[in-house]
């Protein structure tokens, strides 16, 4: 996670880049996105009567309840409808007394609903119960309680080590295939000092899949037969890909199937990749396109589809989604991301050639995520939820 950067990013020495990101003027001085036909993309407070402490992450199951839930970083799931006059929230889930630290790029980082969660009532979470340690563990939800999980219930699956208190990643996806996507930052620090991105001897700095519906020998999960280092002397089989620094938000296309994920940056590129079975996406050889250590040759090095710099006050990119609702047609299959220190978020083609500013919003964005028919919302620290309109 990156979040809490700002004094870092403060100390770094910023270099200018050639590859500043391309924007367009079509947004007004009152903070509208106006698409040229006279219609105007606005965001507004999904639910202004909740409030929530450090959102960052915003799932709704595949279950046909119409549900909402929001991970607050503290360590508590809420749940409610989503409808814009809800005034109540109820507590789902409760793992504070598990977060055992203040790290402000620790604590409860992620949750995925079982693609048969109706049925089985299974759910995943990421957090980190010390300073040393990640922890992806399964749920159920409570027999008693649809809005309740069992806090009794957890089988942890995967447990890792972390060096330092950052770059903990932590999102949680099913894919089309089934299996949970696990991101996991480079272990932290700056500069990536262990080499983590590019050592595949560890599961940090990547992109991990592993099946959650079957177990191998000393696991609870297994490892999916066509993952891409299967069999290989000293790698993690769970690897999917790999040479990332801190993949912060990703998000699968609901009609394409690929895998969008933003890349935090160090101190020149945010990038956004689309992540393949066995890519190298290149840090600590590379910062996006940048070349950040070794001989710079890029060689078998997946590049991002997008970067930016840091030139604008963007630092610190929060991933998003390739939007396929239906109540905002200007957005309709762009990829929608955001800036955490900026505020900025901006509508991206899908093949990288066009990236439109959309608003300037001032807001530390955390996450984005999508309800049931696909509408997309995003979260922010000042504790509330906002969706997209057009007026």
């Amino acid at each position: 996670m990156k979040p809490y950067l700002l004094p870092l990013f403060l100390c770094i020495t910023v270099l200018v880049s050639c590859n500043a990101t391309k924007e367009d003027d079509s947004m007004t001085d009152d903070g509208q996105s106006d698409d040229g036909n006279g219609t105007s993309l606005v965001f507004v407070n999904a639910f202004p009567n909740l409030n929530f402490d450090r959102p960052l992450d915003f799932q709704t199951p595949n279950d046909g309840s119409g549900r909402v839930f929001v991970v607050e970083q503290g360590g508590v799931i809420k749940v409610f409808e989503n409808d814009a006059t809800v005034e109540e929230t109820a507590i789902f889930l409760d793992i504070s007394n598990k977060i055992g630290t203040n790290a402000n790029e620790q604590g409860l980082l992620g949750l995925a609903f079982h693609p048969n969660f109706e049925s089985n009532g299974y759910f995943y979470v990421n957090y980190t119960p010390t300073e040393t340690l990640s922890v992806t563990s399964r749920f159920q939800v409570s027999s008693a309680n649809a809005n309740g999980a069992d806090p009794n219930s957890e089988q942890i699956l995967l447990e890792i080590a972390q060096p330092y208190t950052n770059h903990n990643g932590g999102q949680l996806a099913f894919g089309p295939d089934g299996y949970l996507y696990i991101a996991s930052g480079d272990g932290g620090s700056g500069g990536d000092p262990q080499n983590n991105a590019q050592n595949r001897s560890n599961l940090l700095g990547a992109i991990l899949r592993i099946d959650i519906d079957n177990v191998s020998t000393g696991l609870n999960y297994a490892i999916p037969a066509d993952n891409p280092f299967i069999g290989e002397n000293g790698v993690r089989g769970e690897i999917f890909a790999f040479g990332l620094r801190n993949p912060w938000r990703m998000s699968f296309d609901d009609q394409t199937g690929e895998l969008w994920s933003g890349d935090v940056g160090q101190g020149e590129r945010e990038e956004i990749n689309i992540i393949v079975s066995g890519g190298n996406f290149g840090w600590k050889l590379f910062e996006g396109t940048f070349c950040f250590s070794g001989d710079c040759d890029d060689t078998g090095l997946e590049p991002p589809i997008f970067e930016y710099n840091h030139d604008a006050g963007d630092k610190s990119i929060t991933g998003g989604f390739v939007y396929r609702g239906n109540a905002v047609a200007s957005l309709q299959g762009k990829y929608v991301y955001a800036d955490f220190i900026s505020g900025r978020i901006w509508a991206l083609t899908l093949d990288g050639s066009d990236n439109e500013i959309l608003f300037n919003t001032g807001l530390n964005i955390a996450s984005f995520g999508v309800d049931a028919q696909n509408e997309l919302y995003f979260c922010a620290f000042d504790g509330s939820i906002y969706t997209f309109q057009e007026e």
